[in-house]
């Protein structure tokens, strides 16, 4: 599998087997770079706040991958059809197909910012039964998870959840996400965090932004 980060949530995962299959996951506002991907077999969405899906980019992003899956929780579901993009609505429980890759729709709800902030939903993706985007929140997960894709940053949490769900899924690898909001400084120190008192035998892996490496 190849990953790469176009910054923040959105996350491109290319397969080569059992066919040649992409898969691009929240391109919102504080990405870059992913306007231009083709070959696109499918787009998953995993909640409506506007860091996560982009809705001045996705309908050209769309158009320019024909014959592209698009997926959502419900209240992105909404924003897609306010913008005439064809999508299918997914909650958790259900088990999709993307050429062959698996993907099974985690979680429920995005976790709570503050009590007087109104609550959306949010899917995490289980992706091969290997990889996990949780969105935003930290979604009960199988111990299948060797990759995992880690928020560090946001209004919903502490960088000590983020440790404590990371020793809690225990994966290969943690690709640190989600850090857009953080300054550079706060990012290190993040990072840092994450490989001091993180589980043993675990790979916190920084991606440089556009840059696929394969795991």
């Amino acid at each position: 599998m190849k990953v790469t980060h176009f910054g923040h949530a959105c996350v491109l995962l290319e397969y080569d087997t059992p066919e040649s299959t992409r898969i691009l996951i929240d391109p919102g506002a504080y990405s870059q770079g992913f306007e231009s991907i083709d070959d696109l077999d499918a787009l998953l969405f995993t909640h409506s706040h506007a860091d996560h899906i982009d809705v001045n980019r996705v309908p050209a992003l769309v158009a320019a991958n024909p014959g592209i899956s698009v997926t959502a929780d419900g209240a992105t579901a909404a924003m897609l059809t306010e913008h005439a993009v064809a999508h299918r609505v997914s909650v958790p429980g259900d088990a999709l197909s993307v050429a062959g890759i698996g993907v099974d729709v985690l979680g429920g709800d995005h976790a709570v910012i503050h009590c007087d902030v109104p609550n959306v939903t949010n899917n995490g993706y289980l992706i091969d039964g290997r990889t996990l985007h949780p969105g935003d929140a930290f979604v009960d997960a199988p111990d299948s998870v060797e990759v995992l894709l880690l928020p560090i940053g946001g209004p919903w949490m502490k960088i000590g959840e983020a440790v404590d769900y990371l020793r809690t899924i225990k994966p290969q690898v943690v690709i640190p996400i989600h850090q857009a909001g953080l300054a550079q400084a706060h990012q290190e120190l993040h990072y840092s965090l994450l490989r001091n008192l993180g589980p043993t035998n675990c790979d916190v892996l920084v991606l440089e932004h556009g840059v696929a490496v394969s795991i």
